[in-house]
């Protein structure tokens, strides 16, 4: 897979949409930033990376044709791979948050964002930005972050870090193309962050809900049981979790 590396870009999905615009890109190109100066998380927040400290990357990944009714499972894999790379380097208790953050513990240690080429009604390619909180360890008003270095208590090689999450997103890719998703699916149920414990969230209109977490839907909704045993459904718009 060719790789890119740059010293410093506004984002690295951004450059890869412009690679993408101008018919020089192939698929699983990945472009890797020592500095990245506007990196964009999910709903327009912004991911504060130090210079040369954290892996922050994109892939293009060219879809045969995948409907969009499906494109949660591009979360789940991805997602997935992560997490199987971060076992590798001994990364405790690892958890996904829906819809598509890494914690270890309850610290976010990693956020994906993905954003889709669409045509018609099929995902003719997407866009995989990954950020991993590495060697940083001073996170200004964010109480939640933590890095592997903290977590490890070891500065890690970026490098290796790199090729071994490429490495997974690649095979994770190729076993959906032989095997099918169905397996992915469970294995993302079963490390959702905080699923069959009672948790708060706070709807879209800012009020407090009680419930308990039991998977996601085939749409990548948050299927939440909530009082008198009812299952709602919510998009990651429409519902925090609160803790």
């Amino acid at each position: 897979m060719p790789i890119i590396k740059l010293d410093a870009t506004d984002s690295t999905n951004a450059y890869l949409k412009r690679l993408i615009a101008s018919n020089v890109s192939q698929d699983f190109t990945v472009v890797v930033a020592r500095n990245q100066l506007k990196g964009r998380g999910q709903m327009g927040t912004h991911w504060i990376s130090e210079e040369g400290k954290n892996l922050t990357f994109s892939v293009l990944k060219k879809n045969k044709d995948l409907s969009t009714d499906d494109s949660f499972l591009l979360n789940i894999i991805v997602s997935l791979a992560i997490v199987d790379s971060l076992k590798g380097f001994q990364v405790p208790d690892l958890k996904i948050k829906w819809p598509n953050d890494i914690l270890s513990g309850t610290s976010k240690i990693c956020g994906i964002l993905i954003e889709n080429i669409i045509s018609g009604n099929k995902i003719k390619a997407s866009i995989i930005g990954i950020g991993l909180n590495t060697n940083q360890t001073i996170f200004h008003n964010v109480p939640k972050a933590s890095s592997l270095k903290l977590l490890l208590g070891k500065t890690l090689d970026l490098d290796e870090l790199l090729r071994a999450l490429l490495n997974s997103l690649e095979a994770t890719f190729q076993s959906v193309q032989k095997t099918g998703s169905g397996k992915l699916w469970e294995a993302y149920g079963e490390i959702l962050f905080r699923k069959d414990k009672p948790s708060t969230f706070q709807d879209s209109n800012k009020k407090k809900i009680m419930g308990f977490i039991r998977g996601v839907s085939a749409e990548g909704k948050l299927i939440i049981e909530l009082e008198d045993n009812v299952k709602k459904e919510f998009g990651f718009k429409e519902v925090t979790l609160l803790y």
